[in-house]
């Protein structure tokens, strides 16, 4: 069964630009939440008129006070089920939510999730507030985080905001924080991180990690480094706190140029900092009893995820242009992590 149709009309307004296209996108009502990108694709198809003619060229002219109409598909209900599953809501107006996501939490389904997502609690949280994203009443994912990390996601509500945020990604011009605790301590002063291909340290005792990183050769559901091929990837690190005598362990927070698959658990791997917790890219690597309480441990040993979480986000707003920015304290299991390794010995 196909989705209904509904005529928007409005007319140009004064100094109109020379294309059809941008003069839409200038003076399309916000309330319609049509993209740039989607109106572009709407003219020629056919859904586009002026003053009453079909026109499907997106470089035709038009003039103040030509009256417009635009044919839009009303949003299907998605075929993903809504799930009453609570969400801790950061933020939320009619456009975007952001969500603090717990760990655990899957973000979108899939062949081996098909519940009991993210996207299955925002289409119940969300109800008839979202106004479509593609022609159905969905939740737009613009980013993801791992099932096993915890912190801030923004999700879009409307088409309009789903196009504005996704532009933003990929100019890589989001904010991203992200605090973890990991192996050892990635220091300045360490020359053996000197000689690692990939790295360099910035002012501030900023470690900057310039990688290429692909699928795993061997295993597809591993991201690895690679030099000549892949995806550029960039990673910044600081230290934030260290624990034991060598130290054994730190407390870093990373920062995301670029938002690749994995990217802080590879890169941090990659130069003998691997996150605790972390099962596929941390090792067998554990503490020794000798730098730090045997209690800290047996926790690093227990600990039953990568402990990274998503500390702050911040974005333009993709409708109002207001800058956003939102935190989100470190979960339970990761404070106490942190709590018993800074326990003196």
């Amino acid at each position: 069964m196909g989705a209904s149709r509904q005529i928007v009309g409005f007319q140009i307004a004064a100094d109109p630009p020379a294309r059809l296209d941008k003069a839409l996108s200038r003076d399309v009502p916000d309330a319609a939440s049509l993209s740039r990108s989607r109106l572009a694709r709407m003219i020629p198809a056919g859904e586009v008129t002026v003053n009453g003619v079909v026109v499907t060229d997106p470089r035709a002219k038009v003039a103040e006070g030509d009256a417009i109409e635009v044919t839009v598909e009303v949003a299907a209900d998605s075929h993903i089920s809504a799930e009453d599953i609570p969400l801790e809501v950061v933020f939320e107006d009619a456009d975007l939510i952001v969500i603090n996501k717990p760990a655990g939490m899957v973000v979108h389904p899939a062949p081996g999730s098909p519940g009991g997502t993210l996207v299955n609690a925002l289409l119940h949280h969300c109800g008839d507030s979202l106004s479509g994203v593609g022609g159905e009443k969905r939740p737009g994912i613009v980013h993801r985080i791992d099932k096993d990390t915890s912190g801030l996601l923004v999700v879009a509500k409307s088409d309009k905001a789903h196009h504005g945020l996704a532009a933003q990604f990929e100019k890589h011009t989001v904010v991203r924080h992200y605090h973890a605790l990991c192996y050892g301590a990635p220091d300045a002063n360490d020359p053996r991180l000197r000689g690692v291909r990939g790295t360099n340290f910035e002012a501030g005792n900023i470690l900057k990690i310039s990688t290429q990183l692909a699928r795993h050769k061997h295993d597809r559901q591993r991201q690895a480094v690679v030099w000549n091929s892949g995806r550029h990837a960039v990673t910044r690190s600081r230290i934030l706190e260290t624990f034991g005598v060598t130290p054994v362990a730190a407390l870093i927070e990373c920062w995301l140029e670029t938002g690749r698959t994995h990217q802080i658990r590879v890169h941090m791997a990659h130069v003998g900092h691997a996150l605790i917790g972390d099962p596929t890219y941390g090792g067998k690597r554990k503490l020794s009893n000798k730098a730090v309480r045997e209690d800290a441990v047996q926790a690093v040993r227990e600990f039953p995820r990568q402990a990274l979480h998503a500390a702050s986000l911040g974005f333009v707003h993709p409708v109002s242009g207001e800058n956003l920015h939102f935190t989100a304290p470190l979960p339970a299991d990761m404070v106490g992590l942190h709590d018993i390794l800074r326990k003196p010995v």
